[in-house]
């Protein structure tokens, strides 16, 4: 199951059925176990710029942070694979620069977090290589292959 939390008075609004419609591409394309949960949160640029100095040690705004799990859910059994918390703000102004729709970057950074629970890094070359090039996959599969993966 997908969880979606938004901070109250949070703009632009974002489509609960396209986050899922992403999360889930993500997960079907990376085989990840049909009974597993994530929750994904929106919020603003201060509250992850201060989760990234807390978390990371990056005293900085950040579109996208995911903080993985392994845990199971005593009551369904099913694996908690993690949060990710997305930076609405952070999502607009990217979306904006990069001449595409809010929704469209919004999708870029699920999959990117999605990808980030499943054990992906691009911290070197070749794991970044390989992590692009599923988000590449995923976005195409979503009909976004015009969507550029970059740096996050």
């Amino acid at each position: 199951m997908i969880f979606l939390e938004k901070m109250e008075g949070l703009t632009p609004d974002i489509s609960t059925e396209m986050v899922e419609k992403a999360a889930r591409e993500a997960l079907e394309h990376q085989s990840a176990p049909a009974a597993a949960d994530l929750t994904i949160v929106f919020g603003d640029d201060p509250q992850l710029h201060e989760l990234n100095l807390q978390w990371m040690g990056v005293d900085a705004p950040t579109d996208v942070l995911s903080f993985p799990s392994d845990e199971t859910d005593p009551e369904s059994g099913n694996r908690y694979l993690g949060d990710i918390l997305i930076s609405v703000q952070r999502a607009a102004e990217q979306a904006k620069a990069a001449g595409h729709a809010v929704e469209a970057e919004v999708q870029l950074l699920v999959i990117h977090g999605v990808l980030h629970l499943l054990g992906h890094d691009h911290a070197e070359a070749g794991e970044k290589a390989k992590m692009w090039q599923a988000q590449g996959e995923i976005l195409s599969a979503l009909g976004l292959s015009q969507i550029q993966v970059r740096e996050q």
